[in-house]
């Protein structure tokens, strides 16, 4: 009787949870994008509810969000209602503003449930062809001849340019002098014109102006070199074995959604990365179509914010 009851019991909790993900979607499903229009971020959301609404026949709305360091846009996740109707994209902020506001309105693991990794892309370090340096080592000796003398550019405090900037700063054992700006797009022109002088950007953001000759790129921060940019060497493998720095990109969903429309959302997704036009399109970005499980992305998103904490907390930086 009591192995009956035990049976019984388990089919009120599975038969539910089939159910929910056999009805699924059954209305338009909102991604809150908290960034704004036109980033790299928006642009791979967009490109996924796109998808997702052929292979769901239910519409995925783009809904950005922006502001506050990302932190708007996902409270409203946050404290959505947690059947899957109401999806996070999420960023490599999402792993670093654990470290950076004392205080925020949700905690960035108990309040979500991650659903996948989508794709990753590393950074490159350029400079302005006025700085004397055509390789890495030549770069770290005139940052090491010319302490806090030379200046790079990031899409703001605490983003991840600046820390990735900080993680290599650290390992070089240099002292460069941090220029923030509102968003990649301002420091990255004044980058290609000469006002400053060095940045980690993307890949895809550098390939038109390393071609033409207006900057030149000195490694990638990806554990092996690109497809886009073979003659490039790796920061790794340019003395600094392990070195690796991603901006990602992910999919979260309010915790509590069950299980069973996670791992749903995370075989679509998954799938349509294996199609031959989208990973030929975030090939050319110089990004890696990933669609881990969620218990991947939960271990790397964790990761990540361990990394992060560990640049802040070892630089002594004072992000306002």
């Amino acid at each position: 009787m009591t192995l009956l009851r035990l049976l019984c019991a388990l089919l009120f909790v599975v038969v539910p949870s089939l159910s929910q993900a056999a009805n699924y979607p059954s209305k338009p499903v909102r991604l809150v994008v908290p960034l704004s229009p036109a980033g790299p971020a928006d642009t791979v959301s967009r490109l996924m509810a796109r998808k997702l609404t052929d292979r769901f026949g239910q519409p995925f709305v783009v809904d950005n969000r922006a502001g506050g360091s990302t932190i708007i846009g996902t409270e409203i996740v946050a404290h959505a209602i947690a059947d899957g109707h109401t999806l996070l994209t999420v960023t490599t902020t999402h792993s670093i503003n654990p470290s950076v506001f004392k205080k925020l309105p949700y905690d960035p693991i108990r309040d979500f449930a991650p659903v996948t990794l989508i794709e990753a892309a590393p950074f490159m370090l350029v400079v302005h062809p006025s700085v004397a340096a055509t390789s890495i080592k030549q770069f770290i000796t005139l940052a090491r001849n010319k302490p806090g003398q030379i200046n790079y550019a990031s899409s703001g405090n605490g983003s991840s340019q600046h820390l990735t900037t900080e993680l290599f700063s650290t390992a070089a054992k240099i002292n460069l002098l941090h220029v923030p700006y509102k968003g990649a797009g301002p420091g990255f022109l004044d980058l290609v014109s000469g006002q400053v002088q060095a940045t980690f950007t993307s890949t895809v953001s550098a390939m038109h102006y390393l071609d033409n000759g207006q900057l030149r790129g000195l490694a990638v921060t990806s554990p092996k070199r690109l497809a886009i940019a073979l003659t490039i060497p790796t920061v790794a493998e340019s003395g600094f074995a392990g070195f690796e720095s991603s901006s990602w990109v992910g999919m979260m969903a309010p915790a509590g959604t069950p299980s069973s429309v996670i791992n749903l959302l995370q075989r679509e997704v998954a799938a349509t990365l294996g199609a031959k036009d989208i990973a030929e399109l975030l090939a050319s970005m110089g990004a890696d179509p990933r669609g881990d499980s969620p218990a991947e992305f939960s271990a790397y998103f964790q990761s990540e914010m361990r990394k992060w904490a560990g640049v802040i907390k070892s630089t002594g930086l004072k992000i306002e």
